[in-house]
């Protein structure tokens, strides 16, 4: 598989910072397992991952590429931004990134006394406990009620409680795309709209919001995805011409919480070559 996939990259990948199950460092491990030469760690609203994932990277001689990716609301659509090559030092995006902490960590609060009612025997300090060091998402909050035996699986979880406008989902304080697109750029990335076929948008409100969000910056399209129907990646690298927009390509990886999509080869034939990679790093000059 490692020749099969030599100079193959992966640029979307979620680790256990966020909603993901493989450590950062394992995750490192295993995108040089499968024959990876570059990976992005995209983890939601954290780049917390990416100092634990450099060293080991290093190591096994595998390029990593910063990212994190940013939960946006559009006019009630969720959008989702990619950030790429951002500098994990930057004091201004470091506070900007706690403020996100805060509002996720008050949500969950609200998720938790709601769960409460609903008779489950969990709080707060299970979730840290249990997931250490962790930016706690619903994904741990799904873990934690089966692993427990108080729901079946994760399914249910998502259909009784959590799922978006069940009875103890509570929505996010989201900023706007190109709120984040802003923010990436004053941590010095590029930005990505993030599979925007997931948007479901038709084709004038869909090509509407690239070009304001050309106009305020965006770099690039997520146009090689795991979820990609037969014409969406053509469609997209339509619009990338259009805009003059870079492409980027990912797997959306997040371990055993979607245990259908394979790091570097999504559901089996995704192929995201180098070359992609080489174009992006030619914007940052």
């Amino acid at each position: 598989m490692a020749d099969l996939y030599k100079n193959m990259i992966d640029l979307h990948t979620h680790s256990t910072e966020s909603d993901g199950t493989l450590t950062p460092e394992e995750l490192m491990r295993h995108a040089k397992e499968a024959g990876l030469s570059a990976i992005a760690l995209t983890d939601h609203d954290t780049i917390s991952g990416i100092k634990r994932a450099m060293p080991v990277a290093k190591e096994l001689r595998l390029e990593l590429v910063p990212g994190i990716e940013l939960s946006t609301d559009y006019r009630g659509t969720e959008v989702h931004i990619l950030g790429y090559y951002i500098d994990v030092e930057h004091p201004e995006f470091l506070a900007k990134l706690q403020e996100f902490v805060d509002s996720r960590d008050r949500r969950n609060e609200k998720m938790v006394l709601l769960l409460q009612q609903e008779g489950f025997d969990i709080t707060m300090e299970d979730l840290f406990r249990e997931n250490p060091d962790s930016v706690i998402t619903r994904a741990h909050f799904a873990r934690y009620l089966v692993e427990h035996g108080f729901v079946k699986d994760r399914e249910t979880v998502f259909r009784k409680y959590l799922g978006d406008n069940c009875r103890c989902y509570v929505p996010r304080e989201k900023i706007t795309p190109f709120e984040a697109v802003r923010l990436i750029q004053l941590g010095g990335g590029l930005a990505f709209f993030a599979h925007p076929i997931l948007c479901h948008m038709n084709h004038d409100r869909l090509r509407f919001l690239i070009h304001n969000l050309k106009d305020a910056g965006l770099a690039g399209l997520e146009a090689i995805y795991s979820m990609n129907m037969p014409g969406d990646q053509r469609n997209l690298l339509k619009y990338a011409k259009e805009f003059n927009l870079l492409i980027s390509g990912g797997s959306d990886f997040h371990g055993a919480n979607k245990p259908q999509i394979h790091l570097g080869t999504g559901k089996g034939n995704l192929h995201i070559p180098y070359k992609i990679l080489e174009r992006i790093k030619l914007q940052l000059h």
